[in-house]
């Protein structure tokens, strides 16, 4: 295995390991962030710890961004590990076993490693850039589905901002109107991850982090997929807002149901 990789994998474990002890224990904090709908726990924050440690033990200059801590180490190093210690920490709170840890990094800006653990159902979801993804040690690829009819498409209403939704809400309603039908996980990651390994056809969701991304898209590409923002282009770097699948899928949802060329300028 790739010895970055190895390393990302260990974190990963490590911090589900915490995640899996704590899912049924309702003995933490929970705090509200930026808004009441955008929770963090005890839980997020030690998981994060036990990460950056494991990180840190093997690659002393490596950065590092957390979720939670924000950047750690020398902001111009070559080499940054992006880090969500639970993506899907909702899920986490009420109970769901629908959460994941998120692992990427990125050399001078280029996503070479990523990692999406659910400790809950022990999957495994990783990727070297160059190298292919699996799933618990097997290789997996996209969905081959080539239309919107008949697919199944992961998204996620923008909750944490609502001053968003009634522009998104014409989105949504036109990818109803296309596909057979939806999901709404509340796991970016593991959203990425399913559209990955075939679960999903497709995926699409705006306002990202890159805590909530780096990790799966590197994983859905290595499996065949792409990912644009909502006009087709690179913007998602920067606007965080995503659509995720197989080439056909992903002009499909471009054009038929973002209808990139008169979206909304705050869905760009």
């Amino acid at each position: 295995m790739n010895p970055m990789l190895n390393i990302a994998v260990r974190a990963a474990r490590a911090a589900g390991n915490v995640i899996a002890r704590n899912i049924d224990n309702d003995n933490y904090n929970i705090e509200s962030k930026f808004t009441a709908d955008d929770l963090v726990t005890d839980i997020d924050r030690e998981c994060e710890r036990t990460i950056v440690d494991v990180l840190r033990k093997s690659y002393r200059d490596h950065a590092i961004i957390g979720e939670e801590s924000g950047l750690i180490g020398d902001k111009d190093s070559e080499y940054v590990w992006i880090i969500d210690p639970i993506d899907g920490t909702t899920n986490f709170v009420k109970g769901i076993p629908h959460c994941a840890v998120s692992i990427g990094l990125q050399h001078k800006g280029r996503t070479i490693v990523g990692v999406v653990f659910n400790p809950i159902t022990n999957e495994l979801f990783s990727a070297a850039r160059g190298e292919g993804a699996t799933y618990n040690g097997r290789r997996i690829r996209v969905s081959k589905h080539q239309s919107l009819e008949g697919a199944v498409i992961g998204t996620a209403l923008p909750m944490r901002y609502r001053e968003r939704m009634s522009a998104y809400m014409e989105v949504f309603t036109r990818l109803i109107d296309n596909v057979a039908d939806i999901r709404r996980s509340g796991s970016a990651a593991l959203d990425l991850c399913y559209v990955a390994c075939g679960r999903f056809d497709g995926y699409l969701e705006q306002g990202l982090k890159p805590w909530d991304f780096t990790a799966g898209e590197l994983i859905l590409r290595e499996s065949g997929g792409i990912v644009t923002d909502f006009t087709g282009g690179l913007g998602f770097t920067t606007s965080g807002n995503l659509v995720a699948g197989n080439p056909q899928i992903v002009q499909a949802l471009v054009t038929k149901v973002c209808d990139g060329q008169n979206l909304p300028g705050i869905l760009r």
